[in-house]
């Protein structure tokens, strides 16, 4: 590569037309540089000559001309496929570096193929393409490919294209269905900031620029996406090149940034009330935690860890101290805590040190970027390769992270001037510096205003980061979600309604069912060849602690009495309940998972309703903990709060790497939805190939207030991100506040009779039930307990207040399977009551025993590629020839009557005909393979001859995946990869600091990085439970 620029021409090549048509909608994609046109018809694309073209041209209408083609968005509306053709309208240029000249997207237009569609259901991607934070690349030669995706390093080993920072990858997918050369059609942009400037050194230009490449892999805003997800990709991640290009030489530096690789999150409306939350336990994010670094070591050899999160003195209103206590303690416990972590509290260090506190973090990484080095390159010949880089992050990886970034890339340009000769006097260098730094002001506030909105807030002024403070919020509270949704209709819309959606993802790597909807539905319909069952013990319990007064302490009797409501129901069969039998007390017959919900776990008043307290729920943590852990080891995957309505997840550690995509939402019901004082909140996630969703919620109270209650369940079901139809199994506990239609004394008097049938037939959830009102294809164990609610505080007596409340079961547990599955169910094996009495109500538990299904991998990779092999050409196109003459162009009758033909094989969705052969589009794969079982078919005396145009149909299939399967591209080729670096990890408090105050970290040494462990299969099924 050079440095040498040579005049390039943008221009709109490319033109959009619709063809009108009363039967079908055809629009027309031309692009001057090519010898063929595209076109659009019914759900089809196919080429056609331009001569072929110029036939009909004059009757087709011009829509719009462009620069250039993104591809196709695919996008699911009310479970209706709609299909925009994405064209770049608008662009400037930022500059020229090596033989390329890049743009910046300012203007998109979305073609309907889709007759009378708005593209309003696009408008978020529209806006969010046309933000100025998408570019694309224009090449001076063809013989040349600059790929934006890749820093100079990794195109100089000429790597394929980098897809973490491919962002319209999924909209290439629709042309490689259909077999369109993209590389001659298409474009590939990133997201990000590219700054590129001149710099006049003697009688040279050289062309600087920074780079900054936003990964696509767990993008979002600010507030709606934060830290790690289950594949160990992490929001913000950010890959920044500092690169210098002169002449025929090449110098780059290159730094990542990203969010704290844990699961956590910042709920909260307002900039400086989200308070960080750990949104599952420590412990639950062992697994991913090393998948990221494992991760960061694949694309970048040896890491060195810089974290700028406030420590144990730090007085952030966001609680960052607690992640990152979180971050080190995950570290230092990791398979990887051999590589160097660096604390290094930014505000605290420049609050007490000045700028000199820079010169101490720069004394102990320079060691490490001393031995990782950076790029360059001279020619044909690459001198010096990096080998390593440092990965820095703040809270939000903005404003802090990128002036330690700028810090020391700074610091590096002096090698860089260095290796280009540049470096002999002060003018040259201070020219290169002065530049460099506005570059990497611009760099910060570009990155974000994609994450947050504005501007970086540099300490600069006051006034103006204050502006920038506010409108952070205002851009958070009113247009994040927005944008939000740009984001994730542009790197997933597709073609699945929500319950399909979830099977797919239960049961299917995400390349499959994001890619091939038609395929991933026939693996749902086939999951029995590739799954097998597991059984699974499950405990949901409900409290409603009346605020909790109660048990503020937690001393011993409580403790003894919570343990007596959580541990010994697990010992009590369903059939057994009425002996009181206890089975042997197994440890190894405990729960798997636990589900703790409870109700009131704050004082329901007008403060805690605006902004409740998790203090209580914090203890309840802690003491549940405790008592579940007694007998054997839990973990808290995690946890929800709404106000006094409070969820808790416990489950095995062994399962913790089979859970995925864990997810709490709640639903408001209070006061007509505005308030939480009434509710419920949820917990949804996969284990292994079963998707489980607990929900807990309140309902109104009142005797007579029945339609409250029906009106809470169904706005709760209705407003559920993910239905219930689309979940496995459903469990809800909860207050539901339904009681019981008798005479207060008559209803005491059956209860000590022992006569709950009679009473239970005046129950009013059981009446709403049999009318189908509430919980429709629900189930609830009999009920032989007596009444929860209400009793005296401390007493066995119901209530003897004033009001004198007729007692009723309003703690209930009810549970849900999906009835769309053919494997075995379980049941239910438990279902009563506790007597602790610190409450006007008795808490409640059911124990249940279910199938959940698992996943054979190599099983479903056998079906996959049967499925493959069988399914067809992945197109739908099959070739009709008829034997020894030339096909009837101009008799309709002979198309007709072949159309009906071949339509008995399957919904036919385009026909073109040529002079030597038609070409039939089918729906899909399968219906043109039942065509070509056939071989040929007889019409008019005519044999018609049917074959494929390719017959490789699982390449072909493998070829479309694969264009949205991750890759990792190394920094650097394997055979010049030299060992990684194992410094043993000090801890933070303990390690003894150097003169300039920070920790003595030991020099590298060359010792082989470890494989992570493979994934093992789901524990077998479970023994039987005794008796």
């Amino acid at each position: 590569m050079s440095a040498k620029q040579t005049p390039s021409i943008i221009g709109k090549i490319y033109r959009a037309y619709e063809k009108p048509s009363n039967h079908s909608h055809c629009v027309v994609l031309e692009n001057r540089m090519q010898a063929e046109v595209l076109l659009f018809e019914n759900n089809t694309l196919c080429t056609a000559t331009v001569s072929e073209f110029d036939t009909f041209k004059r009757q087709c209408v011009k829509i719009v001309d462009a620069y250039g083609c993104l591809g196709v968005l695919n996008v699911n509306i009310e479970n209706k496929i709609a299909l925009f053709l994405v064209l770049v309208t608008g662009c400037q240029s930022v500059g020229k570096i090596s033989d390329a000249e890049i743009f910046k997207i300012t203007q998109t237009t979305f073609v309907s193929l889709r007759k009378q569609q708005s593209d309003d259901y696009a408008s978020e991607v529209r806006k969010l393409l046309n933000s100025g934070s998408f570019y694309f690349s224009r090449y001076v030669s063809q013989d040349v490919r600059f790929d934006l995706t890749l820093c100079a390093q990794r195109q100089w080993n000429n790597c394929v294209p980098d897809k973490r920072f491919f962002w319209n990858r999924n909209l290439h997918v629709y042309f490689i269905h259909f077999g369109i050369d993209t590389s001659q059609w298409l474009m590939k942009i990133v997201c990000g900031s590219i700054e590129i400037k001149t710099v006049y050194a003697r009688h040279k230009q050289a062309r600087i620029a920074i780079i900054s490449r936003l990964s696509c892999r767990r993008a979002g805003t600010r507030f709606n996406v934060r830290g790690c997800n289950d594949d160990g990709y992490v929001a913000n991640f950010v890959e920044t090149e500092q690169v210098i290009y002169l002449d025929d030489e090449v110098t780059s530096f290159v730094q990542i940034r990203g969010s704290v690789p844990l699961f956590w999150e910042q709920p909260g409306m307002n900039v400086g009330a989200h308070k960080v939350k750990l949104s599952r336990s420590i412990e639950s994010s062992a697994d991913v935690y090393d998948k990221h670094v494992k991760l960061l070591t694949d694309c970048y050899g040896n890491i060195i860890f810089i974290n700028l999160l406030g420590g144990a003195n730090s007085n952030s209103k966001e609680n960052e101290s607690a992640l990152s206590y979180a971050f080190e303690q995950k570290h230092s416990t990791s398979a990887f805590s051999f590589i160097p972590f660096v604390a290094f509290d930014y505000h605290q260090e420049f609050k007490s040190n000045g700028d000199k506190s820079l010169q101490k973090l720069k004394n102990s990484v320079n060691p490490y970027l001393d031995s990782f080095g950076l790029f360059y390159a001279k020619g044909n010949s690459v001198v010096k390769h990096q080998t390593g880089t440092m990965r820095i992050n703040c809270t939000d990886c903005l404003d802090r992270t990128n002036c330690i970034q700028k810090f020391f890339a700074l610091d590096m340009l002096a090698k860089q001037l260095e290796f280009l000769c540049q470096n002999e006097t002060d003018q040259i260098i201070s020219r290169f510096e002065e530049v460099f730094q506005q570059l990497w002001v611009n760099n910060g506030n570009e990155i974000s205003r994609i994450y947050a909105g504005t501007g970086a807030i540099q300490g600069g002024s006051k006034l103006l980061d204050g502006a920038r403070s506010a409108a952070r919020t205002i851009q958070n509270n009113l247009l994040d979600s927005s944008k939000q949704e740009g984001f994730d209709i542009l790197l997933s819309g597709n073609a699945f309604n929500n319950e399909l959606l979830a099977k797919a993802k239960a049961l299917l790597p995400y390349n499959t069912w994001q890619c091939h909807p038609d395929l991933a539905e026939e693996m749902c319909k086939k999951y029995k060849s590739y799954t097998y069952t597991s059984n699974l013990r499950i405990s949901v319990a409900t409290y409603n602690v009346n605020g909790g007064k109660h048990f503020l302490n937690f001393d011993s009797s409580n403790l003894e009495s919570l343990s007596k409501w959580l541990l010994d129901p697990y010992k009590v069969s369903l059939f057994d309940l009425s002996k009181k039998f206890f089975l042997n007390d197994d440890n190894n017959n405990l729960p798997d998972i636990y589900a703790i919900g409870f109700e009131e776990i704050v004082d329901l008043n007008a403060s805690n309703i605006m902004a409740a307290s998790s203090n209580n729920a914090d203890s309840w943590n802690k003491s549940l903990k405790n008592i579940l852990s007694s007998k054997r080891n839990y973990v808290l995957l995690t946890s929800t709060q709404l106000v006094g309505v409070c969820l808790f997840i416990f489950v095995k550690p062994e399962l913790l790497p089979y859970i995925k995509d864990v997810t709490t939402d709640f639903v408001k019901t209070g006061m007509g939805g505005t308030t939480g004082n009434k509710g419920a909140v949820t917990v949804r996630f996969t284990l292994d190939a079963t998707n489980l969703c607990f929900i807990c919620s309140h309902f109104a109270a009142g005797q007579s207030q029945v339609a409250d209650r029906n009106a809470d369940f169904n706005e709760i079901a209705r407003k559920l991100k993910i239905p219930i139809q689309s979940n496995d199994y459903v469990y809800w506990c909860g207050d539901f506040n339904y009681r019981v239609d008798m005479d207060r004394l008559d209803l005491i008097n059956h209860v000590l009779d022992g006569d709950l049938e009679e009473v239970l037939k005046y129950d009013q959830l059981l009446a709403q039930c049999r009318d189908k009102k509430v919980f429709e294809n629900f189930f609830e164990a009999p009920i032989t307990f007596p009444p929860t609610y209400k009793y005296d505080i401390l007493s066995d007596e119901y209530d003897s207040s004033d009001k004198c409340r007729t007692p009723a079961w309003t703690d209930r547990v009810l549970w849900y399977c999906n009835e769309s599955n053919s494997w075995p169910n379980g049941k239910q094996v438990f279902y009563g009551r506790a007597e602790i009495k610190e409450s006007d109500h008795r808490p409640v538990t059911a124990c249940y025993e279910i199938e959940i299904l698992c996943v054979d991998q190599t099983q479903r990779e056998r079906e996959l590629n049967k499925i493959w092999n069988e399914y067809g050409p992945i197109d739908g196109v099959i070739l009709v020839h008829i034997e020894n003459t030339d096909f009837p162009l101009n008799d309709e009758s002979f198309k007709n009557i072949m159309l009906q033909g071949l339509g008995s094989f399957g919904k036919i969705l385009n026909a073109r005909y040529f002079t030597d052969h038609a070409e039939i589009t089918y729906e899909n794969g399968r219906s043109a393979a039942n065509a070509l079982k056939i071989k040929q078919i007889s019409i008019y005396n005519y044999t018609l001859i049917l074959t494929a145009k390719d017959n490789n149909w699982a390449l072909a299939i493998k070829n479309e995946i694969e264009t949205i399967t991750n890759n990792n591209v190394p920094l650097w080729t394997d055979k010049l990869r030299p060992a990684p670096m194992r410094p043993p990890l000090p801890a933070r408090s303990d390690q003894s600091p150097n003169s300039d105050g920070m920790p003595n970290y030991p020099p590298p040494s060359n010792v082989p990085l470890p494989p992570l462990p493979p994934r093992q299969r789901m524990p077998p099924p479970l023994p039987p439970r005794n008796g």
